[in-house]
């Protein structure tokens, strides 16, 4: 035992410096890298967390909230994801950490530039900033040999991605760089021997050309997502070799060929997407995938009959096979193993009976099986499936009643079997439909009444029965559907009277109830609806006079022809836009219209005559009055004009350098200087004494927006009064914004008598103005494009450029301002939110929006996102384009510019015809470029619409006289499947 206490003294000497060095060295490598922390704290600049809240000077460093230390209390690890940090990342300290193995920053707000200082962190073996907001484009980081997992995906980053870096990242088992604007480039060839990956994510980043062949060397791979980018030619051969793929995603592509021979090797597989491509052939490779749990190949060009294999894979929840040439039956099995979740395989050539056991398991979302050939009726195992939220069968050959208990599934959400041979009744069970917020039962051979209990469906939206055999009265009960805003009830043979009740629907915004046999008169109510656009009453036995308080309504349609109505048609009416609208009616009159008789007295005189006495007489007494009034007022206005302007308080908020007092602005605020009125408030033209105008926006409160306005020269304030939700929003918005394609606000004045917004003056008025209006000119294509380029930029500053993503929700072409060189600017913001930064909730409540600018989706969710702006932003492009308005009567019933130019795409020469006539021959091209972006804005479903970011870029590639391709991109980096789950015919 003595022995081992015999130190040998070069072991004691040894043994002495490590103390030395452990006592003394240590300490002060610890208090560096204790300061180094303290200085990326503050770097990171207003955390929205309390992440840094121990990272104090007393608080030992290992202890710091997300910090890992080595055993000799270095720093190994940093781990802040998912904390909502934002700021600018000091990489220059980070990587001053010798010992730091593990940085992961991924699902914050980072921004700014990702430095080359990231070179200097070379012991990293785990890297993650992806999920941020960073600008500019990606170092190169070759030095970083030793990363095993590399995540900078959806973070922002544009320009060319240095690839060869990732040539000494040998041992990477992760490479996640997908959903990032980087440059086009070919599939990288040093990808392909990293041959250890498992996991390759690159959707969305640029890649074009063909696959190589080379990907089967990548036999590790459990995961391979090449979506939304622009790849073409055949799915390589040696994809197959891929034996432990579980997820394939190659959506959103311009691959074409057939699966390649080998493919039903890939036995691992259970998620498969190669959706929207140009592939073709059957499905027989399929057939041996039997631990498929997601097959979506929608959007194809597909052909031949489903393997019947699919009916006995014992996990597949997931199918999405819609626009494709499939045909024969579907698998009878199909779905009925596992906890199946939606099957869409509309537009197809499908035929036989639905398979009857997909909800076997009470799972079930959706069924979509809209335009095919199926027929029978539908299984009465549906009517159980109590988490049913879609059911779409519209366009088939079905018949037979529906089973009753499918009117009353309480989370269905649309109900749409139009265009079918059913027959039978709607049972009262709908009463018990809560979330139905669609039904379309039209084209069918339904008959019996509609229930009383159809008001219990609370959430209905859009109620379609037209082309039944529906009978008896319409239930006074719907005038308590508050949401409603589609009612079509025409051809049909409904009786009895239209009920006051209707005016209740404050939502309504049109009403169709033609060819019935309606009796009675037309509801004085009707006229009290606020945004009741068209009104279709035509073809029925209707009586009485039509009530004057349609003279309220600004409808696009109004159609009273063919009853028995008697009287005068209201003045209001008496105008072309309704030309046609009381035809055969023998008992009305008009001043105004041709072919109708004039309306006289009981006297036999005319009444016109009565009435111009009257105005006669009236006018004296007015201007008499008038007069004695002015003598009067003029001298009191003065006085009091005098008074307010000392004793008022007033309070200017400036946002840029003023050149005015706020004096002269208040003096311009007068009746000679109105320019226009919104929903919100008036526009004056304010000119100063040095001939600069600004535009001054007046913020009507609530108890001024009816005030007239008694003297052309002096200035008109609102009353007292608490400032407006609009005043306040717009406010909010508009100061913290500076872009040049947004509306500049330099100021706004406030007291308690008025909310004043002033802008800078937009001499050209607006697009609205320049296409539709008697002050419509001549836009050549080059201006129409800059136009729609400059206020796609601005939308997409609106949507990605701030803190928080600002939502317009009225985008129009009223709303778009331009400058005297005819640059365009987003303006009124009224109605714009800031959206919640709060994930759960990505979306508002308010009511928002334009009748024919509006998103399909806020019509049964009452929801708008950044998607809905897009929505908006595409009609506009459909106005450039066509020079026509988002309601036209041209469009058809219940059509729309949308609807209209869907239609128009079967040939070159219908595409063509919809051109606005002024575009040059030489520039049709051009402007169907712009066509395609405006239709894939417009997309029913908001997954499937791109970005402003993608719009911009959209645009920038259909430059006139260069010719690009289209490619439309997600928003994040969630998977496609999920994205297709709420997936909507309409």
């Amino acid at each position: 035992m003595a022995a081992l206490f015999n130190f040998r003294p070069e072991l004691i000497f040894f043994f002495s410096i490590f103390s030395f060095s452990f006592f003394f060295l240590f300490p002060v490598a610890f208090s560096d890298e204790l300061q180094t922390l303290l200085s990326i704290k503050s770097s990171l600049s207003n955390p929205t967390t309390n992440v840094f809240k121990n990272w104090e000077p007393n608080t030992p460093l290992c202890k710091f909230y997300g910090i890992t230390c080595n055993f000799d209390g270095s720093v190994k690890e940093i781990k802040l994801s998912s904390q909502g940090i934002s700021g600018f990342v000091p990489f220059d300290k980070i990587c001053s950490l010798n010992s730091l193995e593990k940085l992961s920053l991924g699902y914050n707000s980072f921004s700014g530039k990702i430095t080359e200082d990231l070179n200097k962190c070379v012991s990293l073996n785990y890297l993650d900033v992806g999920n941020n907001e960073f600008t500019g484009s990606f170092p190169d980081v070759s030095s970083l040999s030793e990363l095993t997992h590399f995540y900078a995906n959806n973070s922002g980053f544009t320009g060319k991605f240095p690839w060869n870096s990732v040539a000494n990242m040998s041992n990477l088992i992760v490479l996640s760089l997908g959903d990032n604007q980087f440059d086009r480039t070919p599939f990288p060839e040093v990808i392909l021997k990293l041959n250890k990956l498992n996991s390759l994510y690159l959707s969305y980043c640029g890649l074009e050309g063909e696959i190589p062949e080379g990907i089967g060397n990548l036999t590790e791979l459990i995961n391979l997502e090449l979506s939304m980018n622009h790849l073409s030619g055949e799915i390589p051969s040696g994809i197959t070799k891929l034996k432990k793929l579980w997820q394939l995603e190659l959506y959103e592509n311009e691959l074409t060929g057939k699966l390649p021979v080998g493919f039903g090797n890939l036995t691992s597989l259970e998620y498969f997407d190669a959706s929207t491509n140009h592939l073709y052939g059957d499905l027989s490779e399929i057939r041996k995938l039997n631990q498929l749990v997601s097959l979506q190949l929608l959007q194809n060009q597909f052909t031949g009959e489903i393997p019947a294999e699919l009916g006995e894979f014992k996990k597949l929840v997931n199918v999405s096979l819609y626009t494709n040439k499939f045909t024969g039956q579907l698998p009878q099995k199909l779905g009925s193993w596992a906890k199946f979740d939606f099957i869409d395989v509309s537009e197809n050539n499908f035929t036989g009976p639905i398979p009857p056991d997909m909800c076997k398991m009470g799972t079930m979302r959706g069924l979509l099986i809209l335009q095919n050939n199926f027929t029978g009726e539908i299984p009465e195992s549906y009517a159980n499936c109590t988490t049913m939220e879609r059911i779409r069968v519209s366009k088939n050959s079905l018949s037979g009643v529906i089973p009753a208990g499918i009117w009353g599934l309480p989370k269905l959400e649309i109900l749409d079997v139009a265009m079918n041979g059913f027959e039978g009744t709607i049972t009262s069970d709908i009463g018990r439909a809560k979330s139905l917020g669609e039904i379309y039962v039209a084209n069918n051979r339904f008959s019996g009444e509609l229930p009383f209990d159809i008001s219990n469906a609370s959430s209905l939206v859009r109620i379609d029965c037209s082309n039944n055999q529906f009978s008896g009265e319409i239930p006074v009960t719907i005038g308590e559907l508050k949401k409603i805003g589609n009612l079509y009830l025409q051809n049909n043979k409904f009786s009895g009277s239209i009920s006051d009740s209707l005016g209740s629907c404050v939502s309504l915004s049109d009403i169709n109830m033609a060819k019935n046999l309606l009796s009675g008169s037309i509801p004085v109510s009707l006229g009290s609806l606020p945004t009741l656009t068209s009104l279709n009453l035509s073809g029925n036995q209707l009586s009485g006079q039509i009530p004057t308080s349609l003279s309220n309504l600004k409808l696009n349609l109004l159609d009273f022809s063919n009853n028995q109505l008697t009287g005068a048609i209201p003045d209001s009416l008496s105008i072309d836009a309704y030309k046609g609208s009381f035809a055969g009616n023998n008992g009305l009159c008009s001043q105004n219209i041709k072919n109708f008789r004039r309306c006289y007295g009981e006297s036999g005189k005319p009444r016109e005559w009565y009435t111009l006495l009257i105005c006669l007489l009236v006018t004296v007494i007015v201007v008499l009055i008038s007069f004695a009034g002015y003598l009067y007022l003029k001298k009191k206005s003065h006085k009091e004009h005098e008074r307010s302007w000392k004793q008022n308080s007033w309070n200017t908020k400036s946002f840029h350098i003023l050149t005015f007092s706020e004096d002269e602005i208040l003096d311009g605020i007068k009746h000679d200087n109105l320019i226009g009125k919104g929903g919100s408030g008036s526009v004056y033209r304010v000119q100063l004494s040095d001939g600069t105008d600004f535009a001054v926006k007046h913020i009507w409160t609530s108890d001024s927006g009816s005030r007239k306005i008694s003297g052309t020269t002096s200035p008109m304030l609102g009353k007292p009064g608490k400032k407006s939700k609009e005043f306040e929003a717009e406010v909010e918005t508009l100061s913290s914004i500076r872009h040049v394609n947004v509306v500049k606000l330099y100021c706004s004045i406030t007291s308690d008598d008025s909310s004043l917004l002033v802008y800078e003056y937009m001499p050209n008025g607006s697009l609205w103005d320049r296409l539709h209006t008697c002050k419509k000119v001549s836009l050549d294509w080059e201006m129409r494009y800059e136009i729609a380029l400059g206020a796609a930029k601005g939308l997409e500053y609106l949507h990605h450029g701030l803190d928080k993503p600002v939502i317009h929700r009225d985008v129009k072409s009223s709303n778009i301002l331009l400058d005297e060189f005819c640059k365009p600017r987003i303006a009124d913001f009224g109605l714009a939110k800031v959206a919640q930064a709060d994930s759960t909730k990505d979306s508002t409540h308010v009511i928002a929006g334009t009748h024919g600018y509006i998103a399909p989706e806020y019509g049964y969710t009452q929801k708008v996102n950044e998607k809905s702006d897009v929505y908006s932003f595409g009609v506009v492009l459909m106005e450039l384009i066509s020079g026509k308005r988002p309601i036209e009567s041209e469009y058809g019933e219940n059509g729309n510019i949308v609807t209209w130019m869907s239609s128009k795409l079967k040939s070159k020469e219908s595409v063509l015809s919809i051109m606005d006539s002024s575009i040059p021959e030489a520039f049709k091209e051009d402007a169907i470029k712009v066509l395609r972006i405006a239709i894939v804005c417009t997309a029913r479903l908001p997954t499937l619409r791109p970005t402003m970011r993608n719009v911009v870029k959209m645009l920038e590639d259909a430059e006139p006289c260069r010719l690009v391709g289209i490619i439309v991109s997600k928003d994040d980096g969630s998977k496609k499947t999920e994205q297709l789950k709420d997936h909507t015919k309409m």
